[in-house]
């Protein structure tokens, strides 16, 4: 237990590595191209950083299209480095991610919603009790409660579990930095959407825009401003 213990101590301790993971600790991921400028190493550098990070559990990768994103293992590297920072006394700087406002607003992500509003709309089916994460909080699944409300809504949830492709899983969202719903389930609420004129969607890019009736209905429906 000590030698692993202090594997993972000389891990966080090399002052660049430590620069990644506090820069991970706002919850957005990072490619190792983004991090290798936090760190301020070459890239080749940063890849045997992330290697060693891997290595000891402190970060995860997700693959999404071609790029992967890094991102803390979970809440218990958190901690630590919450509690080194305490210790440490020192300051962050926060994410600040540069994708056009038009796009992060929202878009669509292959068949679904992306953007702030995909985000948004994630973590309020979260807070409804209508979503669930696995332990892992890759795949979602639908409760009763869920099932009931987004069934009055216009959706057909067990039609949509029936699917051959994943029900619902975390999508990792490439300016949010954070999930949006991926899978069957996110592109029958962007159909519902889309059908109901919550949405309207571009005919030249992957932009969608939220209509007058849109943000009336997400806010009775959802309690979601966007």
């Amino acid at each position: 237990m000590d030698s692993v213990a202090a594997g993972i101590a000389a891990a966080i301790g090399e002052p660049a590595r430590a620069r990644m993971l506090y820069c991970l600790l706002d919850s957005h991921a990072r490619t190792s191209t983004e991090l290798a400028v936090v760190a301020d190493v070459s890239p080749s550098t940063a890849s045997v950083h992330l290697s060693r990070l891997r290595a000891q559990r402190l970060v995860r990768v997700v693959a999404q299209g071609k790029h992967r994103y890094y991102g803390l293992s979970g809440v218990d590297v958190a901690r630590v480095l919450e509690g080194l920072s305490v210790l440490a006394g020192s300051a962050r700087a926060t994410f600040t991610p540069n994708t056009p406002n038009r796009l992060r607003a929202a878009r669509t992500c292959y068949d679904h919603i992306a953007g702030g509003l995909g985000v948004s709309l994630r973590d309020r089916l979260m807070a409804l009790g209508w979503l669930v994460a696995d332990s892992a909080g890759n795949s979602y699944d639908v409760t009763a409660k869920g099932t009931g409300a987004l069934e009055a809504l216009g959706v057909d949830v067990e039609a949509t579990r029936l699917l051959r492709r994943r029900f619902a899983f975390a999508c990792l969202d490439w300016s949010e930095r954070r999930h949006h719903i991926g899978g069957s389930l996110g592109a029958a609420l962007l159909d519902l959407a889309l059908k109901r004129r919550w949405v309207t969607q571009d005919l030249d890019s992957r932009a969608l825009e939220v209509t007058g009736l849109g943000r009336r209905e997400m806010l009775k429906h959802f309690g979601l401003q966007p």
